[in-house]
């Protein structure tokens, strides 16, 4: 096996691993990778996307690549062809990546999600020392019959997304995660200024699929108060939904607002004839994954999101 700078190849070389790598995120994660795939092939054109590409002979077998954030570096993708021993593979590409970040002078932290693996890389993860939190890839096929529908409570505003909320929001979020699991996985949820980033991502570039506002909601205690909570949603295959972030602010958890919100984005979904939707949660966020189980959601998979720091 030999191991490549990801910056020596050219897109149309990777095709049959990347159609490989289009069907296993259908078929496991119900996610229509290739718009991701299509943003991949242009940076590795233009040769600017750190990472690097596993061949057998001239065979490609796997690829992996990584960018960076301020002194962070992010393992933005991992595959491996199921043809060969594909965690042995991932594996390798892993490591190669892990030695270039931490050679870079100013990384001082490294965060990994490698959600088409599962669990099968968590040794090496914690053999190169990351810190590691179950997470679960969740499931819930929604029926013809809308059995969805938000109710008002306490007085509380339910309102659809726009992009005014951005701003609030992101002060949302990092209220919200304040000494929450998430942030420990997730740094941009510490600050207001990578909570924007975070929102950015998703509400304006197709950082997690499609931005869905007609499923995305938010909750003010009055007309022009600021938002209290928010759902947010977005389309990542025909048909399919992802709640990209839910948060409450502290003093109004715990009171059934959660489970609102999901009640009004799972309703609007299904009135624009949705069939599922999908989501990520934490394995010690207890209450959440309670939440999402009494709606009828099931872990179709689970993987760990690493985090190294020196």
């Amino acid at each position: 096996m030999q191991i490549l700078d990801l910056r020596q190849v050219q897109s149309r070389g990777l095709q049959p691993l990347f159609q490989e790598e289009a069907d296993h995120w259908r078929k496991e994660l119900y996610w229509d990778y290739r718009p991701s795939q299509h943003l991949i092939r242009k940076f590795i054109d233009s040769r600017s996307l750190a990472g690097y590409v596993a061949l057998e002979g001239k065979q490609p077998i796997g690829y992996g690549f990584y960018v960076f954030e301020d002194q962070k570096g992010l393992i933005g993708g991992l595959f491996a062809s199921s043809q060969f021993d594909h965690v042995e593979v991932g594996k390798k590409i892993l490591l190669e990546m892990f030695d270039a970040l931490r050679a870079t002078p100013f990384i001082e932290r490294i965060e990994a999600q490698l959600m088409p693996f599962g669990v099968s890389l968590d040794g090496v993860l914690q053999e190169q020392k990351f810190r590691l939190r179950r997470r679960q890839f969740m499931l819930l096929n929604l029926p013809a019959a809308p059995p969805f529908r938000a109710q008002a409570q306490n007085g509380l505003r339910l309102e659809a997304w726009t992009d005014k909320c951005l701003e609030p929001c992101a002060r949302l979020i990092q209220h919200a995660y304040t000494d929450h699991v998430d942030s420990e996985i997730n740094d941009q949820y510490r600050t207001e200024v990578g909570a924007t980033k975070f929102l950015r991502n998703i509400v304006l570039l197709p950082g997690c699929g499609q931005f869905c506002p007609e499923a995305s909601f938010v909750v003010r205690p009055g007309p022009s108060e600021t938002p209290i909570a928010m759902v947010l949603t977005s389309t990542v295959a025909p048909g399919i939904g992802h709640t990209t972030q839910i948060c409450v602010l502290p003093g109004y958890q715990k009171n059934g607002l959660g489970r609102r919100l999901m009640e009004a984005s799972l309703a609007a979904l299904q009135d624009h004839g949705y069939r599922a939707l999908t989501l990520t949660v934490t394995a010690t966020n207890a209450n959440a994954v309670r939440l999402y189980e009494n709606l009828g959601f099931r872990t179709v998979k689970t993987f760990a999101a690493g985090v190294w720091e020196p």
